[in-house]
């Protein structure tokens, strides 16, 4: 089994974070594949042939609740370019601050909409890391990381 964590940030906080999962987990995965989103389109979702891969989506919320410049282009193709995704299995991770109630981890909650609209299964909840509220979403996200990946291996060997 193979981990794609896509990563979306402006800031590099989302990257900090698939870097902490890409050390964290390692015992859990035996292959875990970090890349930012910049230049990726939905071909990213292409599954090579032989190879079992999870996605998790590690996305912050920038402006009016929009996903991050570096993601914009994959985000954009999963609606200019839709396939079915029926094979692709995701989590989300998805960083914002609650003091902007009204677009509060939208990045992450805008690429599961549309993942969903085109087939994908997304496996557990989205996990939602609140800046404000004074703890690490490195430290957060690998324990809900752990637990997500359990779910994940388990679902996919039933």
């Amino acid at each position: 089994m193979k981990l794609k964590i896509l990563v979306g940030t402006m800031t590099s906080t989302a990257d900090y974070v698939a870097q902490a999962i890409q050390m964290d987990c390692a015992d859990l995965v035996s292959d875990i594949e970090v890349l930012t989103m910049d230049g990726l389109d939905i071909q990213a979702f292409d599954a090579q042939p032989g190879e079992d891969a999870l996605y998790l989506i590690c996305t912050s919320t920038y402006g009016s609740g929009d996903v991050p410049d570096n993601a914009r282009a994959l985000y954009d193709s999963l609606d200019t370019q839709p396939k079915f995704l029926g094979h692709v299995r995701y989590g989300v991770m998805a960083l914002g601050d609650r003091t902007y109630l009204q677009t509060f981890c939208f990045g992450g909650q805008k690429f599961d909409e549309r993942l969903q609209g085109l087939g994908a299964q997304r496996v557990g909840e989205v996990w939602c890391h609140d800046a404000s509220s004074g703890t690490l979403a490195e430290v957060e996200g690998t324990v809900w990381c752990r637990e997500w990946l359990v779910q994940a291996l388990a679902a996919s060997t039933a």
